[in-house]
């Protein structure tokens, strides 16, 4: 891994509000929910260590934080973003990838021809797809395109770029 993108921090939850008055927190998930996120005790280069950390039955998780006494504490959290180190987040098996480590790298062709950079991941339910900006045109403006993360389109990927079939390109 490159190691600028080692130490990048990497959003796993969002404080969507205050829960109850006793400085709990609800939190939108971003990973592979609670029990994926119980793997860490501090978030933010741990200016928020977790106490407890729970379920809250409907995709999200309540938190309470150390440093949050009270809900009026846990009101200004909101919108904030809970981020740990990518050095910190497991190792992966061959062929998986965090959506953090793909952002930001450039797009090339088989042949080796620039295409662009790889903006945004997202998942619309049927598999990853990639979001590529095209560099900018002569008309000024840059375009994107968005093509699966499937071997037939990215029949490789790395470190420090994505190959792509060209036929996925097409505009």
């Amino acid at each position: 891994m490159v190691d600028g993108k080692k130490d990048r921090p990497v959003t796993l939850a969002a404080v969507s509000g205050a829960h109850g008055v006793m400085g709990e927190v609800r939190l939108k998930l971003f990973g592979e929910g609670v029990a994926a996120l119980k793997r860490y005790r501090a978030f933010n280069d741990s200016s928020l260590t977790v106490v407890k950390l729970k379920d809250d039955g409907k995709g999200g998780a309540i938190a309470r934080f150390d440093e949050v006494k009270d809900r009026n504490a846990a009101e200004k959290l909101r919108g904030t973003v809970l981020t740990v180190p990518r050095s910190a987040m497991p190792a992966l098996a061959e062929g998986e990838y965090y959506h953090a480590d793909l952002l930001g790298l450039p797009v090339v062709s088989e042949e080796g021809e620039a295409l662009g950079t790889c903006v945004a991941v997202e998942n619309f339910g049927a598999g990853d797809v990639l979001e590529i900006e095209r560099p900018v045109s002569e008309d000024g403006k840059r375009r994107r395109f968005m093509v699966p993360m499937t071997p037939a389109a990215v029949p490789e990927w790395n470190d420090e770029r994505i190959v792509l079939n060209a036929a996925f390109a097409e505009e």
